[in-house]
């Protein structure tokens, strides 16, 4: 299944206009519990199920639709030094070949992220930033990722009356225009994944102001 300005999974889930969605993490005791993600009118996106405290081990999380329905799986590849996760998507309960990988750029513990696209070579994606501190920027990249465009940010929320920046567990998916929000949702599943696998885990550096708004998509 080949991109089509940004459709990976599904063209349904692709936005004419760029859209901030509304992440909740249903647990923050263990990488990847749960999360329930809405759209800017509150109405169910996607969800992820809660597996409970042995999720790390089973290397497996389900990005399913509001009724439940299987969209994405991502998938831990072993061995894998540079921590590589695989994205499937499967249809009438047959399970495809990989349609993306995510990988750590290095095994050193502070690096960006690498996301490849197998149906479409050239087509590959750089997430730079602090996941920990939900402070992220995924660029689609070219020429050896010395040209960079941003398609997707992760941001904490703000709460709109107060002016709160919100708790860890609930955060923005900003999507540029025409982006695929549940090939965006499969790489934050894989991040958080990481983040609990290897614990304080911060992509590009140390010193990443979790309240700091970062350019819109």
């Amino acid at each position: 299944m080949k991109m089509r300005g940004g459709v990976l999974v599904r063209e349904g889930f692709c936005y004419q206009e760029e859209t901030q969605l509304t992440v909740l993490k249903t647990s923050l005791f263990f990488a990847g519990d749960g999360f329930s993600v809405y759209d800017s009118k509150a109405k169910l996106l996607f969800r992820v199920d809660s597996y409970g405290p042995d999720v790390r081990d089973k290397d497996e999380v389900v990005l399913m639709d509001a009724s439940g329905n299987c969209l994405l799986t991502v998938r831990r590849k072993r061995p894998s030094l540079h921590q590589r996760w695989e994205g499937f998507i499967e249809e009438e309960g047959s399970r495809k070949k990989p349609v993306f990988s995510v990988r750590r750029s290095s095994i050193i513990r502070r690096s960006s992220v690498n996301v490849e696209v197998f149906d479409n070579p050239g087509e590959e994606y750089l997430i730079d930033g602090s996941f920990r501190q939900r402070c992220c920027t995924i660029y689609r990249t070219s020429n050896n990722n010395k040209e960079k465009e941003v398609v997707a940010q992760i941001k904490r929320k703000v709460d709109a009356d107060t002016n709160v920046v919100l708790g860890r567990d609930v955060f923005w998916l900003c999507l540029k225009p025409g982006f695929d929000a549940a090939f965006a949702m499969g790489l934050v599943l894989v991040l958080d994944q990481i983040n609990g696998i290897i614990g304080d885990y911060l992509l590009d550096g140390e010193n990443v102001d979790p309240t700091a708004q970062v350019a819109s998509p």
